[in-house]
């Protein structure tokens, strides 16, 4: 955003339905994030609702590529083209994800990765990752990440940070990288095998997948309207959940100068009541698998 030059004044859309991460960006530059409801079935930003929510301001549309997912890049990209925008893609949760034969990463002006530890490509603390076509912009963000300079001590914008990732992450990452695709295919695996032997158990809803995106199943998310009970009962079996997000964005108190309120984005707010995230990373053995399945179908017998 600080190398695209968006600050007060412009408006930002992005995605109700993720993390706050995405919306700190937009108002740390002093940029208003305008909020978008999601599809209910992929989870991603509805591109049905963002030519509404364009106004004379807006600078930026910010899609996600939620869970390991593109969002629907064709639609988002037309409407950028439409009305002049430039597409920052937020693909922290999208290492290796692939939409029409392309990277996320890839699509837009600009891809932003995150190398937090437990990212399918994760770091051994924080980190991120920058793609960019366009070597003139390639060179503004060089500059911004290392206190805006040019050659050593010749700042050339007042914009700079302090932003560069330290040697020992790029170490890590380097032995990782090549490991990744692998334990993409391995995250996948997993999925098709929750999907199948949940499939009819109890009020179980999943994710439904883009169809002209892979999934690299960051998270493996469920729907539930008893959510919070089976998460509790989970737990007592020794199994650990997480809720992707228990409080929309809207409705956080750092943002409530927006004026949202309750009601606005009921997809993203329905949502917030049902997801549980199932345990999901590479190494995942099949008697976990298993253990996990049988736990969520006890449940549902104890239930009926």
């Amino acid at each position: 955003l600080l190398a695209l030059s968006v600050g007060y004044g412009d408006e930002v859309i992005i995605p109700a339905n993720t993390y706050i991460a995405t919306a700190l960006a937009v108002s740390s530059v002093g940029a208003r994030p305008v909020f978008v409801d999601c599809d209910p079935r992929t989870y991603s930003i509805d591109p049905t609702g963002i030519e509404a929510a364009i106004t004379s301001r807006t600078r930026m549309l910010i899609p996600v590529h939620l869970t390991g997912q593109a969002a629907d890049m064709d639609a988002i990209l037309a409407l950028a083209e439409q009305y002049d925008l430039r597409v920052i893609e937020d693909a922290a949760q999208a290492h290796g994800a692939v939409y029409k034969g392309k990277p996320c990463g890839s699509l837009g002006t600009l891809g932003c990765f995150s190398f937090y530890p437990s990212k399918n490509l994760g770091a051994c603390g924080d980190g991120g990752m920058i793609t960019v076509h366009d070597a003139s912009l390639a060179e503004q963000l060089v500059q911004i990440r290392n206190y805006g300079q040019k050659t050593k001590n010749e700042h050339t914008t007042k914009r700079g940070l302090n932003a560069r990732l330290d040697t020992l992450q790029a170490a890590v990452l380097q032995v990782k990288l090549p490991y990744l695709a692998g334990w993409n295919t391995a995250r996948w695996t997993h999925a098709q095998q929750y999907t199948e032997h949940l499939s009819g158990v109890g009020d179980i809803v999943t994710q439904t997948r883009l169809a002209n995106s892979s999934h690299v199943y960051h998270l493996f998310i469920i729907e539930t309207d008893q959510r919070d009970a089976l998460q509790q009962y989970l737990e007592r079996c020794g199994i650990e959940s997480g809720i992707h997000y228990p409080i929309p964005i809207h409705l956080q108190p750092a943002f409530s100068d927006l004026g949202y309120r309750p009601g606005d984005f009921p997809c993203a707010e329905r949502l917030s009541r049902r997801m549980l995230s199932l345990p999901m990373f590479p190494e995942l053995t099949q008697a976990q698998i298993h253990y996990v399945v049988a736990a969520v179908r006890n449940f549902y017998d104890r239930c009926s």
